[in-house]
């Protein structure tokens, strides 16, 4: 497993732990789910709904998959052991990686407009300066748009335990590209 893989989801827990007490738990993925469903006003129910059950798969997942002492809590051990064994968890990042883009498409044309990304990604935590290198690394276009497909594919390329130097490593401060 790559050190870069290791600090990429480091992030994303520290992320997901909406209430900050150094565990997650399902009041976490609602919390979060209701935050990135709000960032997208345009959206239509089915993607704002898809978005919900993605984050309620997410956390199933976990339950199922992690949490060994059936305590109803993931700790980042539990978690990293999970979320990158794509045997494990794959399946899950896939239907947050479409849910998650989708919402950030509510024309349903396959791209996606630099604000829609930038509300949806700050909603889910993550710090302006990365969000834009990021975007930036996706490769937008003239109309400052990047294709869903792009970013459903960084999106499962950040999980990935063996990938480095991906558009993903700019959200994470420190991250030699």
């Amino acid at each position: 497993m790559r050190t870069e893989a290791t600090k990429r989801v480091a992030l994303v827990f520290s992320l997901l732990d909406a209430d900050g007490n150094g565990v997650l738990e399902a009041d976490d993925f609602e919390l979060m789910a209701g935050r990135v469903v709000e960032a997208a006003p345009d959206a239509d129910e089915a993607a704002k709904d898809a978005m919900s059950a993605a984050f309620r798969q997410y956390w199933t997942t976990l339950r199922r998959e992690a949490d060994a002492n059936g305590d109803g809590e993931i700790t980042f051990e539990e978690y990293t052991a999970c979320v990158l064994s794509p045997e494990r968890f794959d399946a899950t990042i896939d239907a947050f990686a479409e849910a998650l883009a989708a919402l950030g498409d509510p024309g349903g044309d396959g791209a996606v407009a630099r604000p829609a990304f930038v509300a949806l990604m700050t909603a889910i935590g993550f710090e302006r300066a990365n969000i834009d290198a990021l975007f930036d690394a996706f490769g937008p276009s003239d109309a400052d748009r990047i294709q869903v497909a792009t970013w459903v594919d960084g999106i499962k390329d950040y999980y990935a335990p063996g990938k480095a130097g991906i558009p993903g490593d700019h959200l994470v401060a420190g991250t030699a590209l």
